[in-house]
């Protein structure tokens, strides 16, 4: 009962930001389903005329079906960058195969007998499409709308992970925080609007379907040659397809690009520097900001920079160096830092800001009975009996230099396994024994949450990683007000202040934006 009123309590808490999130996700699936019903069912008619073109249509849309969801997702965002567009570019390449596959399955099976029939009655091709063959197959393509609609509302929570929105955000944040509430206000209402768009679309399907197709006995009933007319019903549906398409088209395209937009990528403490950004110019400036928050990991945040899709966000000088530069470590934070801003300046058109004051480094934490038993204290104690331990640590950290890699060369760190999980996941792991070992940063919130142990790097492997707004420079150009705004953030957070910000949001289960609004008004940065 407590559990229940918990996760009650923290849907009142949040019910702006879910009913936002539930409206997104709903404008986000309608619109993608949509296109697909416009291209699909065409492709699927196309198909039954010309044969040859049958295979390599259904053939493409069998090895989409194939393509891994975040794989696809990954391989758009270089050609449509982040937001909107590459998830519903997605979720539409996903919906073709059910609505090409039944309405070629749906107009093949029909019986022929009823086409020669039809021609019998002096029917041109077209009119023998419209009012014979497709009414006959549609309670088969409506099977194909249905199928698809549905998937498509949980395809399309991944669409937070580049910056889309929806109910995915709440699911994401919730396995990053490790906060089940969260999760569940995701998922829960993502699994309603599943059984709500079967619904509807099955209520669509009897209002289209055109009265009298088939007797009571279940034998064909033919139209008579004059034109069909649609029902009252029919015409509302259409109408209301046709609104609901445009008006989705309009919000996605024409929406203002004169605006400052603020990115992070997917874990507490960004999604708080993130909003801390977005607030500061928010209350200190007339200008517009869109925050494109929670997005998949370095790289895509910094692509999107790059590409113009973003004008900031806040990065880390170790990452930036190693993991973006390629360059070997430097561990003096105000060299490193010299190096990467030159860097960025010169061959991205990328500012570097003054750093924030706190180091976000990399490090090694473990249950308390895990240090007891093999009296560890530094990253040495624990590479000695690594054999024995399994580590379970983030995937971007199992594949960087600056990560396990390195780890592994410099320590001679060779573990029993190694199991990566993303995010709060990884706390998860470690707290039910599922690992012994997991990465973490100096300032997680959970570190303290699960009262673990951290680990020191005696030989100092992970370089630097203070943190620093690094913008546009074409937006400070065309804003030159935000560089000296953003600078008063310099040297306003330490790592005690920042690891107490991440542990409201990671333990107290507070709104990252709230945490960031009440620091920047607790230091006078805004009103």
């Amino acid at each position: 009962m407590s559990l229940f009123k918990g996760f009650m309590e923290f849907i009142a808490s949040r019910s702006s930001q879910i009913t936002a999130l539930i409206l997104e996700h709903i404008q986000l699936t309608i619109f993608a389903v949509v296109i697909a019903i416009a291209i699909g069912i065409p492709l699927g008619i196309l198909i039954t005329r010309v044969k040859k073109l049958s295979g390599p249509i259904l053939g493409f849309a069998n090895v989409i079906q194939a393509v891994p969801s975040l794989a696809l997702l990954g391989f758009l965002i270089p050609l449509l960058g982040i937001g909107s567009k590459p998830a519903i570019l997605m979720v539409f390449l996903y919906s073709l195969l059910p609505i090409i596959k039944n309405t070629y399955t749906g107009l093949m099976n029909i019986n022929p007998d009823i086409i020669e029939a039809s021609k019998g009655m002096g029917m041109t091709k077209s009119q023998i499409l419209r009012m014979v063959q497709l009414p006959l197959a549609l309670p088969i393509i409506m099977t194909g709308i249905r199928i698809s609609a549905v998937t498509a509302v949980g395809l399309m929570t991944i669409a937070a992970f580049v910056g889309a929105g929806g109910l995915g955000y709440m699911v994401f944040s919730g396995v990053q925080t490790v906060n089940n509430y969260m999760i569940l206000a995701g998922a829960i209402p993502a699994c309603l609007l599943a059984l709500a768009m079967d619904f509807v679309v099955g209520k669509i399907e009897k209002g289209v379907t055109p009265p009298g197709i088939r007797k009571a006995d279940g034998t064909i009933k033919l139209p008579k040659k004059k034109s069909y007319k649609p029902t009252l019903m029919q015409k509302y549906i259409a109408a209301a397809l046709a609104v609901i398409f445009i008006a989705s088209g309009v919000y996605f395209y024409t929406r203002k690009s004169d605006k400052i937009v603020v990115g992070s990528k997917n874990y507490n403490e960004q999604l708080v520097l993130g909003n801390m950004l977005a607030e500061l110019i928010e209350g200190n400036t007339d200008l517009e900001v869109d925050r494109k928050l929670n997005l998949g990991g370095s790289s895509i945040a910094f692509d999107a920079l790059k590409t113009g899709e973003l004008d900031m966000y806040v990065e880390y000088i170790g990452t930036a160096l190693v993991n973006i530069m390629k360059q070997p470590v430097v561990n003096d934070p105000d060299k490193a830092y010299d190096i990467v801003s030159d860097y960025f300046s010169k061959n991205y058109g990328i500012t570097w800001l003054e750093p924030l004051g706190f180091n976000n480094t990399y490090t090694l934490a473990v249950r308390m009975d895990t240090a007891e038993k093999y009296n560890l204290e530094t990253f040495s104690d624990i590479a000695k009996v690594a054999d024995q331990l399994t580590l379970g640590c983030t995937i971007e950290f199992s594949n960087r230099e600056d990560g396990y890699l390195g780890l592994n060369k410099m320590y001679n760190m060779k573990f029993k396994g190694v199991s990566p999980v993303d995010g709060g996941l990884r706390y998860t792991s470690l707290n039910s024994n599922k690992t012994d070992v997991i990465d973490a940063f100096s300032t997680d919130g959970l570190l303290k949450a699960f009262g673990l142990k951290v680990l020191k790097d005696d030989k100092n492997f992970f370089p630097p990683y203070h943190a620093a707004p690094i913008v546009s420079t074409k937006t400070l150009e065309k804003y030159p007000e935000l560089k000296p705004l953003i600078n008063k953030l310099g040297n306003k957070l330490n790592d005690d202040k920042m690891r107490e910000l991440n542990y409201k949001v990671d333990k107290l289960n507070e709104d990252p934006a709230k945490v960031a609004r009440d620091f920047l008004l607790e230091s006078g940065l805004i009103k």
